[in-house]
């Protein structure tokens, strides 16, 4: 039987993320995750007169090919895959996870052989097509949220099928003002960030990129970020677990990083002359997400946190950046996380996750929720 849920979440990728119109090809990759999704993509895909086209991955076996990865062999696959993305005009990934550390025993140097050949893929994905990319919920992202597998497949539909109009009003007020506004300040337990924005631009998230979604993002202006900063949020990159990051800042570079795995944190610092400069600051704000559970796509979005980025920047409102790695790290600062200030242009914008400015007050889980007139 058909989950109804399936359908549901389909219509919001179809209809709402990529907007799909009659006659464009679309992408469906599936990794990791049940076929009652794939069928109601396709269907739901056919429905809006596109053409669906389909590729199923499996962790276990993306492993064991990255373990023998050859130069060769990943310029060969790269070139198909980018030859596939050029006919696309859409693309949608839903990516589901067995083991979440299932890459941690592939040597740094297949990594980086990978990220590198795949890149021209993710960039013409990224540029050139209408995308949108979402977890799936498995009993191994149950785990890491500390939920029942039942109740996490209840949050993860609740979250993912969010009415993403409410939000349009405060984001269009942020975008606004990030548009507008030169220095940006950064305050909290372990942290004292200082860089510029001026002149990069914002993009607001609302359902069109990520699914889940709520975060409107800049980049800082490559050689501006001075100061340290301390991630309260657990992160898996690269297959590695990662707690407690902490990078300084000079002129831009990340000139010392530590972490609970400060060796592997380094390594991936070091993929290329990029990986140390920023590539991405965004400020989170969905209200449904409100601690973290490993997963970059959902911490990524918590209410009250702002993610900073290693790697490679957009080009839209970038920096002009480029990298293997796009490494979102996130630091909540919600009270019950020990609090933060996030200032622009001198002036309070956000105090212990709340937006203070009228206008942003939108984006408080308070009124996204409707739980105040």
């Amino acid at each position: 039987m058909q989950d109804p849920r399936c359908d549901k979440l389909a219509e919001v990728l179809v209809r709402h993320s990529t907007k799909l119109g009659k006659g464009e090809n679309v992408l469906i990759e599936v990794f990791d995750a049940p076929d009652a999704i794939a069928v109601a993509l396709i269907r739901a895909v056919r429905a809006a007169g596109a053409v669906p086209f389909v590729s199923i991955h499996h962790s276990r076996i993306a492993r064991e090919l990255a373990l023998g990865a050859t130069e060769e062999q990943v310029v060969v696959t790269g070139t198909v895959e980018l030859a596939r993305m050029k006919k696309m005009h859409s693309y949608i990934a839903v990516r589901g996870s067995r083991n979440i550390t299932e890459m941690s025993d592939v040597p740094d140097e297949k990594m980086r052989l990978i990220a590198g050949g795949m890149r021209p893929v993710m960039d013409w994905r990224i540029n050139k097509t209408k995308w949108v990319v979402l977890r799936w919920p498995t009993p191994a992202m149950a785990q890491q949220a500390q939920m029942s597998t039942p109740a996490f497949e209840d949050f993860f539909f609740k979250v993912c099928t969010l009415d993403y109009s409410r939000m349009t009003p405060g984001m269009a007020s942020l975008k606004d003002l990030m548009d507008r506004t030169d220095r940006v300040q950064i305050t909290g337990p372990g942290t004292d960030l200082n860089f510029s924005i001026k002149g990069i631009g914002s993009v607001v998230c609302g359902g069109d990129r990520n699914i889940p979604d709520g975060e409107v993002f800049s980049c800082p202006v490559k050689t501006s970020v001075e100061g340290h900063v301390t991630f309260n949020v657990p992160s898996i990159y690269q297959g590695h677990a990662f707690d407690n990051v902490r990078l300084e800042f000079r002129n831009g570079r990340i000139i010392n990083a530590t972490a609970n795995n400060t060796a592997a944190l380094n390594r991936i610092l070091d993929s290329d002359a990029g990986a140390r400069f920023i590539g991405e600051f965004s400020l989170g704000f969905n209200p449904h997400i409100l601690h973290p559970m490993r997963d970059i796509l959902f911490d990524e979005k918590i209410a009250g946190s702002f993610h900073f980025t290693p790697g490679q920047a957009y080009k839209t409102a970038g920096n002009g950046n480029t990298s293997r790695i796009h490494w979102d790290m996130v630091c909540i600062q919600r009270p019950d996380y020990g609090g933060g200030e996030v200032r622009f242009d001198g002036k309070l914008i956000r105090k212990d996750g709340l937006f203070t400015v009228p206008a942003l007050k939108k984006l408080n889980p308070d009124q996204l929720l409707g739980k105040r007139a």
